[in-house]
């Protein structure tokens, strides 16, 4: 096990260094560049461009550019910010935080609800129980989580007042946790919405799956409680979905929820990456792209850790 998850962060290495480069590949090939947000248009000049090139180190041949972003990243600062001036990796620690807040507590909620629905859906299957619950996952993923925002802020902000629409906190209660929560509420609600119809699904049919095996009709027939069946010989066997699910989430919470932390005003990772891509600050798209990509290595090789936990007859050699 220690052989093989060793072998499994040593192949992380090249996995991050391909997927940068193909991040600096593409952002090269983007329209325009970080100077023009430095120009005036009212005052153009190409000697002005050129100077801020200069100053930016983007006169520079691509190749040597990404050997000095390289080994920037390698001592943990994946660049320095053309807009803010400041390492990236302070960048996205000072925003973390708030997303975690959300995302974290979505992807709580999600798997809350979407656990015991999955399982009793698959119990129930055909049952009224189960007919409504796919219509709710169907309708659930057919619309984008950015319109359940905004629907949500026009209901619960604009029409009842009952949360804020925007915002982590209140101005003047920045140390205020209950401040902090009311605000989390929209947001959390609308993540996890999106997460749990997808975790219900795919609970759903774990589930189906494990309880036409053998062992469950042979635990039946010995006599066992249908809870002492679910509980102790299905549900642990079906837990390789959601562990699965989660492993696979992680690159998401660190950065892709764009959409709403753009729409509720959040100030995390995902509208830190927005205001890059809209500033041209190369290095801080491609810090965040690169932050959520380990991320979801991470989160790949911790789902195949909690496999064995999971599932005893799983091992690596």
């Amino acid at each position: 096990m220690t052989k093989y998850i060793l072998i499994r962060i040593l192949s992380t290495i090249p996995v991050l260094i391909g997927a940068s480069i193909i991040l600096f590949c593409i952002m090269q090939l983007a329209p325009g560049g970080p100077e023009m947000v430095f120009i005036n248009p009212e005052d153009f000049e190409s000697v002005q461009i050129d100077l801020i090139r200069h100053r930016l180190g983007l006169d520079q041949p691509l190749h040597i550019q990404y050997l000095k972003w390289l080994s920037s990243a390698l001592r943990g600062e994946m660049g320095i910010s053309f807009f803010y001036h400041q390492p990236v990796r302070d960048l996205v620690l000072d925003r973390l935080p708030a997303t975690l807040q959300m995302t974290v507590g979505g992807l709580a909620l999600a798997l809350v609800v979407a656990i015991p629905i999955g399982i009793l859906a698959a119990v129930k299957q055909y049952s009224l129980l189960d007919n409504v619950v796919t219509l709710f996952t169907f309708f659930t993923i057919s619309f984008p989580g950015f319109w359940l925002g905004l629907m949500l802020i026009f209901v619960f902000a604009g029409k009842l007042g009952w949360f804020p629409p925007s915002g982590i906190v209140s101005i003047g209660q920045e140390h205020n946790f209950l401040s902090r929560l009311h605000h989390a509420v929209l947001p959390t609600v609308t993540l996890a919405t999106a997460f749990m119809a997808q975790y219900i699904r795919y609970i759903r049919s774990g589930m189906l799956e494990v309880l036409s095996q053998d062992y469950i009709r042979t635990a039946r027939s010995k006599g066992l409680q249908e809870r002492q069946v679910l509980v102790r010989h299905a549900f642990r066997n079906a837990l390789l979905v959601p562990i699965t699910l989660v492993g696979q989430s992680l690159g998401y919470l660190v950065g892709g929820s764009v959409l709403l932390e753009t729409v509720f005003a959040w100030p995390g990772v995902g509208r830190l990456a927005v205001g890059a891509v809209f500033d041209r600050d190369y290095p801080v798209t491609m810090g965040v792209a690169l932050f959520a990509t380990f991320m979801t290595v991470i989160g790949n090789l911790m789902a195949d850790m909690l496999y064995v936990w999971a599932d005893p007859r799983i091992r690596y050699g």
